[in-house]
């Protein structure tokens, strides 16, 4: 989770009370702000999404080659070794 989730999860939370409070005593403004900061909100929270989601991706990639690059020194120790021992 990031700034950008946490911040929007806040707004949501913020505006839905602000929204829930105009309701309640009739004030049309607060409820418009509310329901203005909620939509800030839903908005920071998907975009600190798609960021998590675009690192884990990264992370997941970078794990893929580490193991494929291991994967290659394996086969050609296990190449020289068949070598050496063959010679």
């Amino acid at each position: 989770m990031n700034k950008d989730t946490v911040k929007g999860t806040i707004d949501d939370v913020a505006g839905r009370t602000k929204r829930q409070v105009g309701e309640w005593t009739g004030d049309t403004n607060a409820q418009v702000e509310g329901a203005g900061q909620q939509i800030k909100g839903k908005a920071e929270k998907a975009w600190g999404n798609v960021k998590d989601a675009a690192k884990d991706a990264n992370n997941d990639a970078k794990r893929e080659q580490e193991t494929e690059a291991r994967e290659r020194e394996r086969r050609e120790a296990e190449r020289r070794h068949h070598e050496a021992v063959g010679s």
